[in-house]
């Protein structure tokens, strides 16, 4: 069997970093896989405190550089990313970046229900409940110009029972995330760079 070559990641996070952490994690001991960096366009995010417990190079950046400069896809150049992991990352990715890097989404939803503008976090666990759905689960899917309407890659469904609230759902989704988000990473590097 060959083997694989070492694969560059680059994960962006908003908020708190769970997911992140849990990606951090999951690739500590593999050697064909690099968390290269973590990205964050909020400098008071959490989740960059986690990535220096792991040793993970952070940058942040404003809208201005996000939207209407080269920055971002020059420095993932530069550093040989080959993934873009986005892992509770709210901002529209623009086009130059889109072509710049293959880049995957997590959203807590089964899209296409509960996608979109506005539609993340708690606000999708909320609408889940309001319309009592017999179920809800995560989606990974390729990004695209538009909110959560990329390629679907994955799904996982989980139970929602008519007593459960938005954070009893919130926390079965996220047991989702933990378990199948690092494992399709991995499914998604060996395939694209097959």
């Amino acid at each position: 069997m060959l083997k694989m070559k070492i694969r560059r990641i680059a994960v962006f996070a908003s908020g708190s970093g769970t997911n992140a952490q849990n990606i951090f994690s999951y690739f500590s001991g593999n050697q064909n896989v690099i968390i290269d960096s973590l990205w964050s366009n909020n400098p008071n995010a959490y989740a960059l405190e986690r990535a220096g417990k792991f040793g993970v190079d952070t940058f942040t950046f404003t809208k201005n550089e996000f939207v209407n400069s080269t920055f971002v896809p020059d420095k993932l150049r530069e550093r040989g990313v080959d993934l873009v992991v986005l892992a509770g990352f709210l901002w529209l990715i623009p086009p130059r970046l889109i072509s710049a890097v293959k880049i995957i989404n997590i959203h807590p939803a089964l899209l296409p229900k509960y996608g979109g503008k506005g539609m993340y976090g708690a606000k999708v666990h909320e609408a889940v409940v309001a319309n009592r759905e017999k179920e809800s689960g995560i989606t990974i899917h390729y990004v695209n110009d538009k909110y959560d309407e990329g390629t679907i890659i994955f799904q996982a469904r989980c139970d929602v029972n008519e007593n459960d609230t938005p954070d009893d759902v919130a926390s079965k989704v996220h047991q989702l995330e933990y378990q199948y988000y690092p494992e399709v990473i991995l499914k998604v590097l060996t395939e694209i760079f097959e």
